[in-house]
C-alpha cells in the first residue's frame, strides 16, 4: 500500500489530536503548584487582617453603646443582654476571634460606686494580633 501524501497528513492530524504527554501535564502541575506557594501565605495574612479589623469595629460599637447606655441611664447596664433589651445593639455581636457571642470578657467598673456591671468589653481570645500586642488589651 503507498502512502499518499493527502493520508500521510491525515494520519499526522491524528497524532497530534491524541492528548498532552505526561512531561507537559507534569509542567502544568509544578507551575500551579508554585502559584499556590506564592499566593497562599498572602491570603491567609488578609484573613487575619480582616478578622483583626472587625473586632476593631465590634469592639467600638459595643463601647459606643455602653457609653451612650451609661449617658442615658446614669449607670453601666448588668449584661451585654441589656444592651440588645434596650436597642443600644441589634444583637451581641460574634467575636471574630473565637466565632462566639459568648466570649466577651465583660469589665467592670473600677470606682465600687457606679452601679452596673459593664463598664468596658474585651475579646475572649489569648493571644496576639499581627502587629504584636495583645488582643485582650484591646
Amino acid at each position: 500500500m503507498v502512502t499518499t501524501p493527502r493520508r500521510a497528513c491525515h494520519a499526522v492530524v491524528i497524532r497530534q489530536r491524541r492528548g498532552f504527554t505526561l512531561i507537559e501535564l507534569i509542567v502544568v502541575m509544578a507551575i500551579v503548584a508554585l502559584l499556590v506557594a506564592i499566593a497562599s501565605p498572602r491570603y491567609f495574612h488578609s484573613i487575619e487582617r480582616a478578622r483583626e479589623n472587625t473586632l476593631r469595629t465590634s469592639l467600638n460599637v459595643m463601647r459606643d453603646a455602653i457609653d451612650q447606655f451609661e449617658s442615658d441611664r446614669g449607670r453601666y447596664p448588668d449584661s451585654l443582654a441589656e444592651l440588645v433589651e434596650a436597642h443600644y445593639l441589634r444583637a451581641v455581636p460574634v467575636d471574630p476571634m473565637t466565632d462566639s457571642a459568648s466570649t466577651w470578657v465583660v469589665v467592670t467598673p473600677l470606682d465600687p460606686s457606679a452601679k452596673g456591671k459593664v463598664y468596658d468589653i474585651r475579646s475572649g481570645m489569648a493571644g496576639r494580633a499581627s502587629d504584636g500586642r495583645l488582643v485582650a488589651d484591646w
